[in-house]
């Protein structure tokens, strides 16, 4: 698939695996959890290769190496050049940020408190309870409340005895500040979008979560001052975003000058054409091979997470394409707008679950349910954007100006 767009919907047409990627990606969940139920030895020896830091996993190895086959074929196609000229579009960016860290982590408060605090609240158990871990560096006494939880000892250690209900809504929070930094590189290449503005908006929200993940989520959460899990963040930042970004850079400029631009992008960029999608269906199996056993155990617990994420998936995307129309952005711009801020970066989101409230909690669970849901779901967004490319311009207004003035 062809990074370069001549025309909105012009001679773009996807190839039988593309086209039917939805398909693959389910029989790839469905694999993954079996792998987790036939041999549960294989996905636990899987899950235990990773980067731990205060006995929390933080980096998968295995799927570390997914994502960066994932990623690498997408920044190698990236002119460079192309993204500081697309760093001085001011409005798609702005709009980003705004969606990314003015509308959507208040609407997934406010969405996954209603759907979980009181309508399904009778399903899930009003009395329900789930044990995390209390926050770092406190050191409670037992029976002492903290935010809604309770100190409690449980097989000799202090745990937080909270309703079960709030854990989850702990888990969509993070989610809701986490914003896609790595997966919705795949989402705009497959859309047709522009890749230079989708790298400069991940960018920069790789750099304004450092700062805002912590601060709303801290008061999101509502119980206490949540940790800034800094080391998590960077390293995650650095191993899905920084490393194929460089290798991408390096190679690209090696490879043409050694080769020629002909041959990197006539014989080289065609060969690492499946290597993307490929290297997404490989981590959908580890993923789900990982959590596959939780997922089969609590099937109807799923449905209940899985639909505010799923309301809030779609408000937001709808707001951010609404918005992108309203604002007069090309398609190539819109499509990404509109999905970084629909889709969310799970692997920070499941890291710092584990890392706050433990592997077993309902937060952590919340995440894993984010990333069930988030794929089949921005295959759909995507396969939208590409049908309604026709509703953008294609150029902008000054592009579309600037050669009348040179023909003067």
């Amino acid at each position: 698939m062809n990074t370069e767009i001549d025309g909105p919907a012009e001679g773009k047409g996807i190839s039988f695996f593309e086209r039917y990627l939805t398909v693959w990606v389910a029989l790839c969940i469905v694999a993954g959890i079996a792998l987790g139920k036939v041999a549960p030895d294989i996905a636990k020896q899987l899950d235990g290769m990773a980067i731990y830091i205060d006995e929390a996993p933080v980096i998968s190895i295995p799927i570390a190496l997914c994502l960066f086959f994932m990623m690498y074929p997408i920044m190698v196609k990236i002119d460079f050049g192309e993204v500081f000229k697309a760093g001085k579009a001011l409005r798609p960016v702005g709009l980003t940020l705004f969606m990314n860290w003015g509308i959507k982590p208040f609407t997934m408060y406010a969405i996954a408190s209603f759907f979980l605090g009181t309508l399904f609240l009778g399903f899930i158990g009003p009395d329900a309870i789930d044990y995390v871990k209390p926050p770092l560096g406190t050191n409670l006494d037992l029976g002492v409340g903290y935010g809604a939880g309770k100190v409690v000892m449980v097989e000799g250690v202090k745990m937080l005895e909270v309703p079960l209900w709030r854990s989850y809504l702990a888990g969509c929070i993070l989610l809701g500040v986490a914003p896609c930094t790595a997966m919705v590189l795949v989402w705009g290449f497959l859309a047709k979008g522009n890749d230079a503005h989708t790298l400069v908006m991940v960018a920069i929200n790789s750099l304004t979560m450092l700062v805002l993940y912590g601060v709303l989520g801290g008061f999101l959460l509502g119980v206490g001052k949540l940790p800034v899990p800094w080391q998590a963040l960077l390293l995650s930042i650095g191993v899905y975003v920084a490393l194929p970004l460089v290798a991408g850079f390096v190679s690209r400029k090696w490879l043409i000058a050694a080769k020629g631009e002909a041959w990197f992008k006539d014989r080289f960029l065609h060969f690492l054409t499946p290597v993307t999608i490929t290297a997404l269906l490989a981590t959908l199996v580890l993923l789900f091979s990982f959590k596959g056993e939780t997922i089969v155990r609590n099937p109807l617990t799923i449905l209940w997470i899985a639909i505010p994420l799923f309301i809030q998936t779609v408000l937001i995307f709808t707001l951010g394409y609404g918005l992108s129309k309203v604002m007069g952005l090309t398609y190539r711009d819109a499509a990404p707008a509109a999905m970084i801020g629909a889709s969310n970066h799970f692997e920070i989101a499941l890291a710092t679950a584990t890392m706050l409230y433990g592997l077993s909690s309902g937060a952590a669970l919340a995440t894993v349910v984010g990333v069930l849901i988030e794929v089949p779901l921005m295959l759909l967004l995507v396969k939208f954007c590409v049908r309604t490319q026709n509703w953008f311009p294609f150029e902008s207004q000054a592009e579309a100006i600037q050669p009348q003035q040179t023909t003067r």
